[in-house]
């Protein structure tokens, strides 16, 4: 696709630079004397329904709208609920959903989306045009129709996590201490000590069965889900079918002999016939699997931000119970490097049909305000700080997390105030699931937006568990401990969209991934070996047979221009680097 010349670098920094921070202050009065209610077509969202509690009440105090969250990963709708309401000419007035691909410049197209160029002007997210017009530049159409998540003003080359990677082995640390903290030297040694794990609390708190793994099938796409999270942890994410490592080393189909998507589904099936799978798996949701969690019914976590943020209450934690990192030798983990241009998985927009579209720009430079990126962000942990007052306060010396925050961003079931919305904090969190600026992202002030990462609040995280965790892995964090160990490797922020793809690639895909998956979950569940074998020698005839050498020769194109994309980001980020000291800014 075409480049709009008027978008150069040098433009896009003097409007970056030239910018007014100016936005709604939170104590301002609403301006809006309507009600609304907005339907928000959200790709990310694990609830659907209407946002409830205290998110919900400073939404209707700022904006007088309510959001009625529509989630395809919930409904089942998938792609069909998607087309559907694409066909109908109103995909929903607020709008989060992915850029690849050509989605996005089909919703253009097709005249879903609304032009925001003209409503942003002097708008406090036009701090962040670099990445907007990056994302805008792909569409033909001249304009702004969406704008990018996790942006951030740092180097690509730099993590984007706080004190935790987004993935990892994370397990209840307290049972793997009873055991003496065994070697483990690959992800294969996770099985056996897990086994002993789950023989030394073999129910929950409740007094269910207890299993090291519990899976959900809510997120799956290309393949498993649960199957590709792992291979997170040896360096390799995905891109389409296939395994690409950060550092552009090395790309994996994940069919082949020797993938790591096939070495951990066999994993797996070892697991299973371990007894160590939860047979629920195959039919619950993400909002199921969560509450085994809470429960202490699950005993392997592959991200922080499920397990610590289930179990890890400030009552087990002072008693040494709860998920940690665990080691493991030969591990080398994915990060994702801080993206100046933006993630373009996740993008937000507003219908071309929303009942008032100017509102609904307010409310989207709201989210990217110091205010908006603080409450929309704030969950059970490893996250934003929530509202100021409520849950954090500012002193002398820097924020501090008020003591009702202490109780909330730690605990699940906590009352909120009357004045704030009521109702339990975990419910009225928000529903969006969208992080407008990446976690290693600072205020205007210089402190992280991540409140792990305050100096007040890593001093009141000491418990318990995390002493003993800090004490046998000699590292205050896990990012510590990674980057000492040198098992960390990021790849380069960058928004790269691929071109989009055609109409007989898209069926291939469909028809791929559909057996790819559904193989893939009863391969884990296989009875015996055999079993397992002729499950994947199906897997691969079918495949074959609907042109699966085409749709992978076209995501192995694509991720390699992924890994050259990830060079020039790094060139462009230097340019701007240097003009800006040149401007002395």
């Amino acid at each position: 696709m075409r480049r709009k010349s008027a978008k150069k670098l040098l433009y896009v920094l003097a409007v970056m630079l030239a910018a007014t921070l100016i936005g709604c202050g939170s104590k301002e009065e609403c301006p809006y004397e309507e009600f609304i209610v907005v339907d928000v077509f959200d790709n990310q969202a694990n609830y659907q329904g209407i946002q409830s509690g205290w998110f919900a009440k400073i939404v209707k105090e700022k904006f007088n709208m309510e959001l009625n969250i529509i989630a395809p990963n919930v409904s089942g709708g998938g792609d069909t609920l998607y087309e559907m309401r694409s066909a109908a000419g109103n995909l929903g007035d607020l709008i989060l959903c992915g850029a690849s691909q050509g989605e996005l410049q089909d919703l253009v197209d097709a005249g879903l989306l609304y032009n925001m160029e003209s409503s942003l002007q002097g708008k406090e997210i036009l701090k962040y045009s670099y990445a907007i017009n990056h994302l805008n530049d792909t569409i033909e159409q001249n304009g702004i129709y969406a704008i990018p998540s996790e942006v951030s003003v740092q180097s690509p080359l730099e993590p984007s996590e706080g004190t935790e990677t987004v993935y990892g082995p994370y397990i209840r640390w307290d049972l793997y201490a009873k055991l003496g903290y065994p070697k483990m030297e690959t992800i294969e040694d996770l099985l056996p000590v897990l086994a002993k794990m789950q023989e030394l609390e073999p129910v929950s708190e409740t007094g269910e069965k207890t299993y090291a793994f519990s899976f959900f099938s809510d997120w799956d796409n290309n393949m498993m889900n649960f199957l590709k999270q792992p291979c997170c942890l040896y360096g390799y994410d995905e891109y389409g079918f296939v395994l690409s490592k950060a550092d552009g080393s090395d790309y994996q189909d994940i069919l082949q002999e020797d993938s790591l998507y096939l070495r951990i589904c066999h994993m797996m099936f070892e697991a299973n016939q371990m007894g160590l799978i939860d047979p629920a798996s195959r039919t619950q949701n993400y909002d199921a699997c969560f509450s085994k969690y809470q429960d202490g019914a699950v005993l392997f976590s592959p991200w922080p931000w499920l397990g610590q943020s289930a179990y890890n209450t400030a009552e087990r934690t002072a008693q040494g119970k709860g998920f940690m990192f665990a080691p493991i030798d030969d591990l080398l983990v994915y990060s994702h490097g801080c993206n100046p241009e933006g993630n373009l998985q996740n993008v937000i927009a507003i219908g071309s049909q929303a009942e008032d579209p100017e509102r609904l720009v307010d409310f989207i430079n709201w989210l990217y305000s110091a205010e908006g990126i603080s409450v929309n962000g704030a969950q059970l942990s490893g996250s934003t700080a929530g509202p100021e007052g409520l849950t954090w306060e500012m002193r002398e010396d820097g924020p501090y997390l008020t003591e009702f925050g202490q109780k909330a961003l730690f605990q699940s079931d906590v009352e909120v105030p009357e004045e704030w919305g009521g109702g339990i904090w975990e419910f009225g969190t928000s529903a969006l699931n969208f992080k407008p600026v990446a976690q290693c992202e600072k205020d205007e002030n210089g402190y992280y937006y991540c409140f792990d990462l305050w100096d007040s609040v890593r001093e009141l995280a000491n418990t318990a568990l995390t002493e003993d965790w800090q004490e046998v892995m000699q590292a205050e964090t896990t990012i510590e401990y990674l980057q000492k160990h040198n098992q960390i490797i990021v790849a380069t922020g960058c928004g790269y969209i691929a071109p989009e793809e055609s109409t007989e690639l898209s069926s291939i895909r469909n028809q791929c991934s559909r057996v790819i998956k559904e193989n893939s979950w009863n391969m884990v569940f296989a009875e015996d070996e055999e079993e397992y074998q002729a499950l994947l020698q199906d897997m691969r005839d079918k495949v074959d047979s609907y042109g699966y050498d085409k749709i992978l020769a076209y995501d192995m194109e694509n991720a390699k221009g992924q890994s050259e994309a990830r060079k020039q980001a790094v060139a462009n980020y230097e340019s701007l680097t240097r003009i800006q000291q040149a401007s002395g800014n």
